[in-house]
């Protein structure tokens, strides 16, 4: 299915709701603030994050000195919950909307209406729990969304896709 408007390019998404949003039971709450942005969800799934997925996601901190600490937070070792939500929204200027209420990544310079600024927190070592991931731009939307979805786990055809034969089945893959 095409996206609805060709009228609103750029408008599209991609939101973790990370493992410490889980394990304390804040899913509702944050779907619910979502809401408000009026975006519709086209895409959303459980993932069990392998230490590829996580290192793949992460790269651009490769040489950071909490490299290793990002990778233990989104594949659940912090919190015993081996699984975040990702998800895909969309609608007019998802990026922004999405990226208010979220708030600043750092939860003590958040406003305290947002999501990280009332849910989350830092620990004693410095790392961010910051309850959500969400892009902070086009092109890292568009990367987020091809590394954690394949074409047919996203309701719309918003990004060009193409049908491979494997052996002896078809799946679309992302160009």
């Amino acid at each position: 299915m095409k996206c609805g408007s060709s009228a609103m390019p750029n408008s599209k998404t991609f939101i973790l709701i990370k493992p410490d949003g889980l394990s304390r039971s804040l899913t509702g709450n944050i779907l619910t603030r979502f809401s408000e942005t009026r975006l519709e969800i086209v895409g959303a799934k459980m993932v069990r994050v392998s230490q590829e997925l996580a290192e793949k996601h992460y790269a651009m901190h490769k040489h950071k000195p909490y490299y290793e600490e990002l990778l233990d937070y989104i594949m659940g070792s912090l919190h015993k919950r081996h699984k975040v939500m990702a998800l895909v929204y969309y609608g007019p200027n998802a990026i922004e909307k999405i990226r208010q209420i979220c708030g600043d990544t750092n939860p003590e310079k958040a406003e305290p209406e947002s999501i990280r600024g009332q849910f989350g927190r830092i620990l004693t070592s410095g790392l961010y729990e910051n309850v959500v991931h969400a892009s902070d731009s086009v092109e890292a939307a568009e990367r987020e969304i091809k590394l954690w979805f394949e074409p047919d786990e996203i309701i719309y055809d918003i990004y060009a896709s193409e049908e491979k034969v494997f052996l002896n089945y078809k799946k679309r893959i992302w160009k």
